[in-house]
């Protein structure tokens, strides 16, 4: 990409596409296009093909997404397929035929089998079950990366996809039942310190491990990417590194300041046992994280309090 090539990022509200947004900034470039959901309702096929032909970007993250925890994606089963298949192929597929140079796909961690080896490379997409609690998220994102490898096979196009695993960082969604766990986590262990709980239940046992990227890393590798990389293949953005769930509590009940007992609901479900990225292929391409865990989680905890409509989400 040029400094000043138009860049759309699809997204930019969200916490992917804001930290996509902040790199693109930090690095120089100036022609970043955005549109808001009630600007460009990307579920719109008319709409976004009238955006791609009257914009005409030339390089494209596709960060937009609907998105959710266990409950939300248990839940909504319908909703996370329709919409999330319905705007990738409306982007993707403008993408194409309007000309973009290049467009990159974010994917999620979960599009692996629940029982893939561990750590998880990019090869063992497809090859046994998904996680049944996050299975219609998992597909449409699946399809979402299949497409623009066949638009590659068939059309010669430059397209490519990222799949980071767990992430967080600012602009999170703190919601208390849409969440993702370590955002969960912060506004659990804030409130009950600000109202003197004594104790704090988790779901789960605990024991499932878990890896997590901050999203300004993601960010830096996404414009990596978009530069040095091309392939059929997706890339998987993580560290490397996993703990569990119990231990990624305390870490938060540290860094929140809640001195209180933490609980385990074994009724409730775990979801998958272990997800660890093999991100070999990231490092030999010359990229790797840059922010660990416990200062992530500060940074992330700073953005919590300091934007108090996080929690309204």
């Amino acid at each position: 990409m040029n400094k000043d090539s138009k860049i759309y990022v699809a997204g930019h509200r969200g916490m992917v596409g804001s930290a996509i947004v902040r790199e693109l900034c930090r690095q120089g470039y100036s022609n970043i296009v955005t549109r808001t959901h009630s600007e460009l309702d990307l579920i719109n096929q008319q709409a976004v093909n009238h955006f791609f032909s009257t914009e005409r970007p030339e390089y494209v993250f596709l960060a937009a997404a609907k998105v959710g925890g266990i409950i939300a994606n248990s839940t909504a089963l319908a909703d996370f397929m329709y919409e999330n298949m319905m705007l990738e192929m409306n982007v993707i597929n403008a993408a194409w035929r309007y000309g973009c140079k290049k467009l990159e796909f974010l994917g999620s961690s979960c599009i692996y089998p629940r029982m893939a080896p561990q750590p998880m490379p990019e090869c063992c997409l497809l090859t046994s079950e998904l996680e049944k609690t996050n299975e219609a998220y998992a597909l449409a994102k699946i399809s979402g990366l299949k497409y623009c490898e066949f638009l590659n096979r068939q059309y010669g196009t430059d397209f490519i996809s990222v799949m980071p695993t767990n992430l967080y960082g600012p602009n999170d969604n703190y919601h208390p039942e849409h969440s993702h766990v370590l955002p969960a986590l912060i506004r659990r262990f804030h409130e009950a310190k600000v109202q003197g709980l004594t104790e704090v239940t988790c779901w789960g046992d605990g024991s499932p491990l878990r890896e997590f990227l901050y999203v300004d890393d993601l960010a830096n590798l996404c414009v990596f990417l978009m530069n040095n990389y091309s392939g059929n293949e997706t890339v998987n953005a993580g560290t490397g590194k996993e703990l569990s769930i119990k231990d990624l509590t305390q870490i938060v009940a540290d860094i929140v300041g809640y001195k209180g007992r933490i609980l385990w609901d074994t009724s409730r479900p775990n979801g998958t046992p272990r997800k660890l990225l093999d991100v070999s292929k990231a490092k030999a391409l010359g990229w790797t994280y840059t922010t660990e865990l416990p200062d992530g989680i500060r940074l992330a905890y700073d953005d919590f309090l300091n934007n108090p409509m996080r929690a309204e989400r």
